[in-house]
């Protein structure tokens, strides 16, 4: 397994995920975020099911690096509870996989 996570983390918009994106790579906090476009989530808030457009946000950092990570977009979410999930990467390119560790960990 390596040291690299996968971050999801949705927003309202995508002028919202290009400027949060932007802000994570800026500080060093990920390597590389993509931006999926026009996600569907339904999930309960406040006890109503809601059913949103939303947009992705995919971001590679390293488990070193995760807590800035989380902490930098819980602070600039609009969100009151963003969601911030990171998932393992079990394998990958190696050279990708280093690259990841080189943009997080140098900063």
């Amino acid at each position: 397994m390596s040291d690299v996570l996968a971050v999801l983390c949705t927003c309202p918009d995508a002028a919202t995920a290009g400027r949060l994106a932007a802000g994570v790579v800026g500080q060093g906090l990920a390597a590389c975020v993509n931006i999926l476009p026009e996600i569907r989530s339904i999930y309960r808030w406040k006890g109503e099911i809601q059913d949103d457009a939303e947009v992705l946000m995919i971001a590679k950092t390293t488990r070193s690096a995760y807590a800035g990570l989380e902490a930098w977009l819980v602070e600039h979410h609009p969100y009151d509870v963003p969601e911030v999930v990171a998932l393992p990467v079990a394998e990958g390119s190696a050279a990708y996989l280093e690259w990841v560790v080189n943009e997080t960990e140098t900063r």
